[in-house]
C-alpha cells in the first residue's frame, strides 16, 4: 500500500504583510477547506483565522438583491475552553461574534457588482486565539482575502485594521492590554482607494482626532491590499466567473423615465414631511403607469417596480443636489422637532420618552446588585458585564406586521452603539449592575440616535450621577461623481438613508465625540467632505443636547423610591471570612434578619463590601451589623455583650460578633464573689468594659464592676 506523505499535489501559497512595528500578518492559502470556493488561513501572533467562501452559479428566481450570508464564530478550543452551559459545544452566535459578522458584511457587501445575486455565504472561524494578536481586526481581511483566491466576481480587495491611541501614540491592530489603555478605539475598513466603514469609541475625542485614526489606518489597509492583489495573481484567480443574473427592458426603462421622472420630481419638490402621504403619492404615480399600459403591452411589467424605485431614488437626490431641499422640507442641517419627558413610568427605577420627528423611543433604566450582572461566556473573553443597553425594533414602530422571534442582527448592532455611547459617561465608582432598554415605538431615521437621548435622559432620571449628558445624530450624504456636487444631511429620514451615499452616526457630549458609526456607498469621498460632515453633525448634536437640557439637565441627587440603596464599606482582607462566615452562615443570616443584599468582592488589596436595600430600615440594619463584624475592639470603649459560657474563674462574653473575651469573676461586680454558680446565665446581656489586649496572645480582658457604682469603704470595713 503507497501513501502520499509529501505536499507536492497541494498548491499552497504564503504572503506575507509588515506592520508597522515590525509584526506580521500572513495569508496561507491551498492547505486548508480545498472544496470551498476559496479559502484562507490568516494569521497574526498566535491567532488564527480559517476564512471560507461559497457562491451558487446561479441565482434564484425572482432575487434582485445580494443574498449575503457573512457568520465569523470563535471555537472554544482555540483558547482552551469548554464552552459553559448544558450543551458544551458552540450554538448559535454571542452578540459579540454578531457584531464582528456585521463588521465584514458592511464593509463587504458594496464591494460586490451591483446586478450580482446569487447567494454567497462567508465563513469565518477563529481557530487559534491570542490576546496579542485581537481577531476581530482580521475578520475582514480573512473574508477579502478568501475571495481573492475563488473565482467569485468581486471588486476588491478590502481590509479593516483597528486602530487606538495610548498616551498620544497611534498603534495599528494593538494588543488587549493596548486597547484597554487607549482612549480612542476605531475599526476602519477601507478598499486600495475608499474608506467603506467606520466603526469605533473615544473618550470625548475631537473630530480631528477621528480623521486622523482614519487616515492612519487607511495606509495599513492598502498595504494588505497590495498583497491581496498579489496573492489573487498567484492564486490565478483574475479571471472570475461569468453569471448573468439580471434580465431588463431597456424600452420599458427609457418609457417610464420619459414618463414618470418629471412627476416624481413634482412629488419630491412638494416636500411633505408625512412620510405616509409621501409614500402614497410616490405609488399613484406607478399605479397610474401601470394602469396606463395596453393588455397587449410587450413590455416586460415585473420590471416596473424595479425602474420605477429608480426614478424615484434619482428624483429625489437631484432635488437635493440642484435646490438644496429636502423632501420633508427642511434645510440641509436643520434638526427635526424634538421633545421628551422623563419619569414617565412610575415604577420603574427610571424611564424617558424622546420623540425627534417621527422617530420615537421609551427607554427604561433597571438598577440591579453585583448578582444580576451578565455573565460572558466566550473563546477570547470570559467575565462579567455590568453595563447593559438592549434595543428593541418591534413592527408597528414601522406600521409593519413582523413576529416577534428576538433580537435580529440589526437591533444588536443598534443597542451595542448606544452602549458604546454612553458606557464613557458612567461613574467609575458604581456599585449597580445597570440594563438600560430602549423601546423603539416609532421609527423613521435613526432610532439608534434616539436610543443615546432616550437613555442619556433615563440614567440621570434614574439618578446615576452621568459625568455629563450624551446625544447622538444620524447624518447623510448625497453626491454626483461627475460634477463634483455634493449635499451634506443633518438628522436623516429613512428616506433619505435609502437614497443617500453615506450613514454616519455621531454621539457624544458638549466636550468630545464617545462613539461613530458609518457607512459610505460612494467611491472617492475625500477627507475634506467626512471633516465637513463632522463638524455639521457636531452643531446638530450640540443642539439636540440643548433640547434634552430643557427636559432634565443633571442627574437627579437621589434614587427613585422603587430602587435598591447601596451602601459600600471597605474592609481589611483578612475580614472577609468573618463577614461570610462558616459555610456563608454570618452573611446568610444578616441577609434574612435586615432583608437587604449583601455582597462581598476583594478588589486588589482590600475587600468590598456592597449592601443593596430598598428602604432605609434594613439598610441601616444590615451596615450595623457588618460594621460590627469588621469594627476593631478598642481598649476603654464599652459593648453589649451576650454571655457565651462559664468557667469556674468567670465567664466568656461575645461583646462583638465574632469576638470573646474573659469576664474573670474577680471583674464581676465589687463585692468578692466566691464562685460562679447563680451569679450569670448563658445568653445573658451583659454591658462589659474592653480594659485590656493582650499583645502576644490578642486575647480581650472584659470587666463589668468598672462600670458600677464603686461602694463606698465604711468604718467596719475599714477595721
Amino acid at each position: 500500500m503507497y501513501f502520499i506523505t509529501d505536499k507536492q499535489y497541494m498548491q499552497i501559497i504564503n504572503k506575507t504583510i509588515n506592520l508597522p512595528d515590525g509584526r506580521t500578518i500572513t495569508i496561507e492559502t491551498g492547505k486548508l477547506a480545498k472544496q470551498a470556493h476559496g479559502s484562507v488561513v490568516v494569521r497574526m501572533g498566535n491567532t488564527m483565522l480559517l476564512a471560507t467562501v461559497v457562491a451558487n452559479k446561479e441565482a434564484k428566481e425572482g432575487v434582485d438583491f445580494l443574498p449575503l450570508s457573512v457568520d465569523y464564530q470563535e471555537k472554544f478550543a482555540s483558547t482552551g475552553k469548554v464552552p459553559g452551559g448544558f450543551l458544551k459545544r458552540e450554538s448559535r452566535l454571542s452578540d459579540y461574534e454578531i457584531l464582528i459578522s456585521r463588521l465584514v458584511d458592511r464593509a463587504i457587501r458594496p464591494m460586490f457588482p451591483s446586478d450580482y445575486h446569487a447567494d454567497i455565504q462567508i465563513a469565518i472561524s477563529l481557530i487559534s486565539g491570542d490576546e496579542d494578536a485581537l481577531p476581530d481586526a482580521l475578520a475582514a481581511l480573512a473574508a477579502s482575502a478568501a475571495l481573492a483566491v475563488s473565482d467569485i466576481p468581486f471588486n476588491g480587495p478590502i481590509s479593516e485594521v483597528r486602530v487606538v491611541r495610548v498616551d498620544g501614540t497611534w498603534i495599528v491592530n494593538p494588543t488587549k492590554a493596548q486597547k484597554e489603555l487607549s482612549d480612542l478605539d476605531m475599526i476602519i475598513a477601507a478598499s486600495m482607494d475608499n474608506i467603506l466603514m467606520v466603526e469605533g469609541e473615544m473618550k470625548e475625542c475631537s473630530e480631528d482626532d477621528m480623521l486622523e485614526a482614519i487616515k492612519i489606518g487607511h495606509e495599513a489597509i492598502k498595504e494588505q491590499c497590495k498583497v491581496q492583489i498579489e496573492l489573487e495573481k498567484e492564486a490565478g484567480k483574475t479571471e472570475k466567473r461569468e453569471y448573468s443574473h439580471e434580465t431588463n427592458d431597456e424600452a420599458l426603462q427609457a418609457d417610464m423615465q420619459a414618463k414618470l421622472y418629471d412627476k416624481a420630481y413634482a412629488v419630491a419638490a412638494q416636500q411633505n414631511a408625512d412620510k405616509n402621504l409621501r409614500s402614497e403619492l410616490f405609488s399613484k404615480i406607478k399605479e397610474d403607469y401601470i394602469e396606463s399600459l395596453p393588455e397587449d403591452t410587450e413590455f416586460d411589467v415585473s420590471l416596473i417596480g424595479k425602474y420605477f424605485k429608480t426614478i424615484q431614488k434619482s428624483a429625489c437626490r437631484n432635488l437635493v443636489l440642484n435646490e438644496k431641499k429636502r423632501i420633508d422640507g427642511r434645510k440641509l442641517n436643520e434638526i427635526r422637532q424634538i421633545w421628551s419627558e422623563v419619569d414617565y413610568l412610575p415604577n420603574t427605577h427610571g424611564s424617558s420618552v424622546f420623540t425627534r420627528g417621527e422617530t420615537q423611543s421609551l427607554s427604561t433604566v433597571t438598577l440591579g446588585t453585583k448578582m444580576d450582572e451578565q455573565l460572558i461566556d466566550g473563546a477570547m473573553y470570559s467575565g462579567t458585564n455590568k453595563f447593559m443597553l438592549h434595543y428593541n425594533f418591534p413592527g408597528f414602530s414601522t406600521g409593519e406586521v413582523k413576529p416577534n422571534r428576538g433580537p435580529a442582527r440589526r437591533e444588536v448592532g443598534h443597542g451595542n452603539l448606544a452602549w458604546r455611547a454612553l458606557k464613557v459617561v458612567l461613574p467609575e465608582e458604581n456599585p449597580y449592575t445597570i440594563r438600560v432598554v430602549s423601546d423603539i415605538l416609532e421609527s423613521n431615521g435613526s432610532s439608534s440616535m434616539a436610543t443615546v437621548c432616550a437613555g442619556s435622559l433615563a440614567l440621570m432620571d434614574a439618578g446615576i450621577q452621568i459625568k455629563t449628558p450624551v446625544s447622538g445624530i444620524a447624518m447623510g450624504m448625497i453626491s454626483d461623481s461627475e460634477t463634483g456636487n455634493f449635499a451634506i444631511l443633518s438628522d436623516i429620514l429613512g428616506d433619505e438613508d435609502h437614497l443617500g451615499d453615506m450613514d454616519f452616526k455621531v454621539t457624544g457630549t458638549a466636550n468630545g465625540i464617545t462613539a461613530t458609526q458609518m457607512d459610505i456607498k460612494v467611491d472617492g469621498l475625500s477627507f475634506d467632505v467626512m471633516k465637513q460632515a463632522l463638524e455639521q453633525a457636531k452643531e446638530g448634536r450640540l443642539h439636540i443636547l440643548n433640547e434634552m437640557k430643557k427636559t432634565l439637565e443633571v442627574p437627579r441627587e437621589d434614587l427613585k423610591p422603587t430602587a435598591p440603596r447601596s451602601f459600600v464599606i471597605k474592609i481589611d482582607k483578612d475580614l472577609i471570612g468573618a463577614v461570610i462566615g462558616p459555610g456563608g452562615k454570618v452573611i446568610q443570616q444578616i441577609q434574612k434578619d435586615t432583608g437587604a443584599t449583601v455582597v462581598i468582592e476583594e478588589i486588589e488589596n482590600y475587600g468590598q463590601v456592597s449592601i443593596f436595600a430598598v428602604n432605609k430600615d434594613a439598610m441601616e440594619a444590615a451596615v450595623a451589623k457588618v460594621k460590627a463584624i469588621v469594627a476593631m475592639p478598642e481598649v476603654g470603649e464599652t459593648y453589649e455583650g451576650v454571655v457565651k459560657s462559664i468557667m469556674p474563674f468567670g465567664a466568656f462574653v461575645e461583646f462583638m460578633p465574632g469576638k470573646d473575651g474573659l469576664l474573670h469573676i474577680s471583674e464581676i461586680k465589687w463585692e468578692r464573689v466566691e464562685k460562679m454558680d447563680g451569679v450569670m446565665e448563658v445568653g445573658e446581656k451583659v454591658r462589659v468594659k474592653l480594659v485590656e489586649v493582650d499583645k502576644k496572645t490578642g486575647k480581650f480582658r472584659l470587666s463589668r464592676k468598672v462600670l458600677l457604682p464603686k461602694p463606698e469603704k465604711n468604718e467596719e470595713t475599714a477595721n
